[in-house]
């Protein structure tokens, strides 16, 4: 791994939103907008969460698989790589990059008990061939640096690492995967938006925190923003609206 983050493939290959925001040409014919897009990474995020869950695996080896899952389709479409396959791909990936490896057989086991929907079936070659192309569309940059790393040392720094600000800051930087973030954000900033979330929730004033830190604010605010936008507007992603998104992945153009 990298030594630092600014040294890292990770920060390298940072892109800006409207790259992040880039619907395929292939998947456009299909109808699938940039709301559909949206909706189906995020479907996906949780799907990758619910076979951790399964095979018993870090909170980091899910943060890891939905960067890549989400670095994917910054490059591939949802067309040429279905994300019902892409998905547990990029965990059977990601445990490997963490040092936590899950044998493919058992994503396959899960992943039937899990859906009974035929679409979700994957057999292990699958997986592996599917891997294959993974690390191609990745450029074989594996490594991932998460705001986990930076939020607990930012907490105690800013005398708020009690456990009901730490739970609170953790929970907000695992819904930060629901979104691109990780894709446009240096990590740290991420978790220092989380933690600006939670002091304005529970009431704790770090203005001088954060002037002591020279972190520019109006990024952070901005970070903040989408997060809260997000939880906004969340009560949208209804399944059925999932579900219709990816039936238009399943349709003749």
């Amino acid at each position: 791994m990298a030594a630092n983050f600014w040294t890292s493939s990770h920060y390298k290959h940072l892109l800006d939103q409207e790259d992040v925001d880039m619907v395929n040409t292939l998947d456009k014919e299909k109808g699938i907008t940039l709301e559909d897009f949206k909706l189906i990474k995020m479907h996906m995020a949780s799907y990758i969460l619910k076979l951790a869950q399964q095979v018993k695996v870090r909170q980091r080896v899910v943060a890891t698989a939905v960067t890549y899952m989400r670095r994917v389709y910054t490059k591939k479409s949802m067309t040429e790589y279905d994300p019902r396959l892409v998905a547990p791909t990029c965990l059977y990936l990601a445990s490997k990059a963490e040092e936590s490896t899950v044998q493919a057989r058992l994503l396959v086991f899960y992943i039937k008990k899990l859906y009974a929907d035929e679409k979700y079936r994957y057999e292990i070659k699958d997986i592996l061939e599917m891997e294959m192309k993974v690390l191609e569309a990745l450029n074989y940059y594996l490594v991932v640096y998460h705001p986990y790393r930076s939020l607990s040392p930012l907490l105690q720094d800013a005398g708020l690492n009690d456990l009901n600000m730490t739970q609170l800051t953790w929970g907000l930087v695992n819904d930060t995967y629901k979104m691109d973030l990780i894709l446009v954000h240096p990590p740290h900033l991420i978790a220092l938006a989380c933690i600006y979330i939670a002091s304005v929730l529970r009431d704790k004033d770090t203005t001088a925190w954060f002037e002591e830190l020279r972190v520019d604010m109006n990024v952070v605010k901005n970070i903040s923003m989408e997060i809260l936008d997000f939880y906004e507007s969340h009560r949208m992603f209804t399944e059925e609206r999932i579900n219709a998104a990816l039936q238009k992945l399943t349709l003749r153009p």
